[in-house]
């Protein structure tokens, strides 16, 4: 093995961390109460992990038989099908890295509260190095649990009452503020 396949092993793996930990702050910025809710569904561990996995289900065996069917548009619907949880089991598994980075406190929290997630997805990225366990194990139950979560959140959601929006006050330069 030459150094450029070395490399080359190295930079995936490290890309695909980074991608990891770039979805749980994207997932923080667009969604924050939905992941502030998934973060708290973590309580729970066994019963979002049974939730994700029976949800995710059907749209997984759904979206095998579409994808192996002759058809290319349903090909990319069948493999559509089958990202949908992986990619929800991200935006929850961000409750996940948020979790983990409220355990590590810092001063800056107050400020910029996506530091937690940032902290917490760099740790949990960083088990993911582990082999066997934290190449299939981990990964696949950070998904598995993070839809489950996501559902959970979501309901959550819903249930509860919006905050009233802020009021929207009109200035006109004749008051004053030019």
């Amino acid at each position: 093995m030459i150094m450029a396949d070395v490399l080359k092993i190295f930079l995936i793996v490290v890309g695909l961390l980074t991608v990891y930990v770039s979805y749980w702050l994207v997932a923080q910025a667009l969604f924050p109460r939905v992941v502030e809710r998934a973060r708290d569904q973590y309580g729970k561990p066994v019963k979002i992990t049974l939730i994700g996995l029976v949800a995710a289900a059907l749209p997984l065996i759904i979206g095998a038989a579409i994808s192996n069917l002759p058809n290319p548009a349903l090909k990319i619907t069948g493999v559509t099908l089958m990202l949908i949880p992986a990619m929800l089991g991200l935006v929850g598994s961000a409750g996940l890295a948020q979790r983990i980075g409220a355990g590590l406190p810092s001063p800056a929290d107050e400020l910029q509260p996506w530091r937690r997630v940032l902290r917490g997805g760099i740790l949990m990225a960083l088990t993911f190095l582990l082999p066997f366990v934290g190449w299939i194990v981990l990964p696949i139950w950070a998904l598995v649990s993070g839809f489950g979560a996501f559902i959970l959140s979501v309901k959550e959601l819903k249930k509860s009452p919006q905050p009233a929006p802020p009021p929207v006050i009109n200035l006109t330069p004749a008051q004053g503020l030019t």
